[in-house]
């Protein structure tokens, strides 16, 4: 059986065919959440909600509940709460070291003292694509609309708040309000890929896209459309590598979004303001 007759006998397996769904939804809405975190240099943000998504994971393993619903109900209460230090002088990197340390310490006490398998709560973060479920795909769905939807519809407010916060909120940017919609929808999708990808290894999906598309782009509306390109390049080339050579997607995926990102890079740099004309457009509304 050759390369191309194994991997259609592969793809005729239900767990492969949701965890090809559940690829192909993330592709389009985490890479746009990476463009966010990569415009707002949030970075710490997403390392927070990794230690965030482990208390929710730890609580729902001791409850009996969902543990991927109570990572995505922990990690959207952890971004809303913390969006207001984004107002303050030290900006999220401050508190965010606070953040992963109380989630941590919490999340481990919890296992030590309700005997919760500490390994199945582990095995989240790193990820399970083979055991992506129906909720999963509901959420990686919902993502895959409402962000695509956000980028559209708030497409100069977004790129003046991702050029300069202050500039936004003297141009009449409800600057608060988007700063807790889109730390939501970051900690949302740390929790929604959970399974898909692993909390740790999400940057497959997020960050590299992200970072690959800002090199090429020359608009927001461009770096966002490159962003899922490189998003859905990486997922269906990492996947398909994955499942001929029998390797762990998870790792697979992310090697082939930093390859595709070292590439990218190795491309001469365009001379480009972006910021500057999608801010000044929004600026002239």
């Amino acid at each position: 059986m050759n390369d191309l007759e194994t991997l259609t006998a592969l793809l005729t397996m239900p767990a492969v065919q949701r965890a090809a769904l559940g690829l192909f939804l993330g592709a389009v809405g985490l890479p746009l959440v990476g463009v966010i975190i990569v415009g707002l240099d949030i970075m710490p943000v997403r390392f927070a909600m990794m230690h965030v998504a482990l208390l929710g994971i730890a609580v729902g393993l001791l409850t009996g509940l969902d543990p991927t619903l109570c990572a995505l109900v922990a990690c959207a209460l952890a971004g809303a709460a913390v969006s207001p230090l984004a107002d303050r002088p030290g900006g999220l990197s401050g508190g965010m070291g606070l953040l992963m340390s109380l989630a941590m310490a919490a999340a481990l006490l919890l296992i030590a003292v309700s005997g919760v398998n500490a390994a199945s709560a582990f095995a989240l973060l790193w990820g399970s694509i083979l055991s992506v479920r129906t909720v999963d795909l509901v959420i990686l769905g919902v993502l895959a609309v409402i962000v695509p939807v956000l980028f559209v519809a708030f497409r100069r407010h977004l790129a003046l708040l991702l050029h300069d916060r202050e500039l936004a909120l003297v141009s009449g940017v409800p600057v608060r309000l988007f700063t807790i919609v889109l730390l939501v929808i970051v900690a949302v999708a740390v929790a929604g890929a959970i399974r898909l990808t692993g909390a740790l290894l999400v940057d497959a999906l997020t960050i590299l896209p992200a970072l690959a598309a800002r090199r090429l782009g020359a608009s927001l509306t461009s770096i966002a459309v490159w962003a899922v390109a490189f998003g859905l390049m990486s997922a269906t080339g990492g996947f398909a590598l994955a499942l001929l050579l029998d390797l762990p997607p998870g790792p697979v995926l992310v090697l082939t979004a930093g390859v595709i990102t070292v590439a990218v890079h190795l491309i001469p740099e365009r001379k480009r303001s972006w910021h500057h004309i999608e801010a000044v457009s929004t600026h002239s509304h």
